[in-house]
C-alpha cells in the first residue's frame, strides 16, 4: 500500500515509512525474539570468508562489538519503524561506508570492496533468514503465506544497502535456492573461528562476567543451536537434536513474550514508541496484525 493510503488509513498525514504499519515486517520486528536471531545472523555471515574479512579487517569488533550489534538494531529499528525520510538517510549512510572499505583475500592477494553486490547479498539474506527462521520457530504465528510476504518487503531494505531489488530472493522458495547455490562458497575459516570465540565469551566488565555466563551464554547457544545443519558442520560440531532445539527456542520465546511489550517498548532507542506517537495507537505492533 503507498505511503499516502497508509497515513489515510491511520488517519494521519504523517509518513508511515517503508513498511508501514500493515506490513508483516511492522509487526514481526517488535518480537524480543529479534535478539537471538540478530545473533545467529552473525554466526551464519559470518561462514562466508570474503563477507566475514569485511568485518575482521576493517574494524575491532572484539572491542566494539556491543556499539556494532547497537547500531544494527538501530538501523533495523529506523528502517522499520522510522520515516521514509530516515530510512533512506540511514541506508545511504550504510551505503557511504561501504563504499570507502575493503579487504584482502590472504590466499590470492585480491583487495575487493565489501560492497560487492555478492557480499551484500549475503549478509542480506542470512539476516532475513535468520529473523524469520528463529521467530517462526520460537512459536511467533506466521503462516506460509506471511513468511513469503516479509521476504518480499525486504527487497525495500536490500535496496537501502545498495541491491537490486529484483536481484533479491522474494519468497522462501527463492530463499532455499539462494542458500543452496551459496554453499560451496561457505568455509568456517580463522576469521569465522574469531566470531565464533567471541559469540561466545564477548569481553565484558569484570563485575558483569557472572550475568554473562547466566545470561549471554545462553542467548549465544541458542542462536548457534538454531543455525541449519551445514553451518554446524562448517564449525565443525555436531548438530543438535531439532526437537530440543524448537522446545528451547519455543520455551525461551514464551518467557520474553510474558515481558509487556509497553515495557519493553521504553528501552532505548524508542522506535516503536515515536512510530506510534507518529501515527496514532492503530499503528502499535502486534502478532495477530501479521497477516498475508
Amino acid at each position: 500500500m503507498p505511503a499516502e493510503e497508509l497515513g489515510h488509513t491511520f488517519g494521519m498525514t504523517s509518513d508511515p515509512g517503508l513498511f508501514g504499519p500493515t506490513s508483516v515486517t511492522w509487526q514481526a520486528h517488535d518480537d524480543p525474539m529479534m535478539w537471538v536471531a540478530g545473533i545467529r545472523a552473525l554466526y551464519l555471515q559470518a561462514l562466508h570468508p570474503r563477507a566475514v574479512r569485511g568485518v575482521t579487517q576493517n574494524s575491532d569488533f572484539r572491542r566494539d562489538a556491543w556499539g556494532r550489534l547497537m547500531r544494527t538494531a538501530d538501523f533495523v529499528g529506523t528502517t522499520t519503524y522510522g520515516t521514509a525520510e530516515d530510512a533512506e538517510k540511514a541506508g545511504a549512510r550504510v551505503r557511504r561506508i561501504h563504499r570507502l572499505l575493503s579487504a584482502t583475500d590472504p590466499d590470492s592477494g585480491e583487495r575487493y570492496g565489501v560492497d560487492e553486490p555478492a557480499l551484500l547479498l549475503w549478509v542480506h539474506c542470512a539476516e532475513i533468514d535468520s529473523y524469520l527462521h528463529v521467530l517462526r520457530r520460537s512459536g511467533y504465528p506466521l503462516s506460509d503465506a506471511a513468511a513469503d510476504r516479509y521476504i518480499g518487503e525486504h527487497r525495500v531494505s536490500a535496496r537501502l544497502v545498495g541491491l537490486d531489488p529484483e536481484t533479491v530472493p522474494g519468497d522462501r522458495a527463492a530463499m532455499e535456492a539462494y542458500f543452496e547455490n551459496v554453499r560451496p562458497e561457505l568455509a568456517a575459516g580463522a576469521e569465522a573461528r574469531e566470531v565464533d570465540d567471541f559469540l561466545l565469551r564477548p569481553p565484558i566488565h569484570p563485575l558483569l562476567v557472572p550475568a554473562r555466563a547466566l545470561l549471554w551464554r545462553h542467548v549465544a547457544r541458542l542462536a548457534y543451536a538454531s543455525l541449519p545443519p551445514y553451518a554446524h558442520e562448517l564449525y565443525g560440531r555436531r548438530a543438535p537434536d531439532p526437537a530440543t532445539v524448537t522446545r528451547r527456542l519455543r520455551t525461551t520465546g514464551a518467557v520474553l513474550r510474558r515481558v509487556p511489550a509497553r515495557l519493553r517498548r521504553q528501552l532505548p532507542p524508542k522506535h516503536i514508541l515515536r512510530a506510534v506517537d507518529r501515527l496514532g495507537p492503530e499503528a502499535r505492533p502486534a502478532p495477530q496484525k501479521a497477516r498475508p
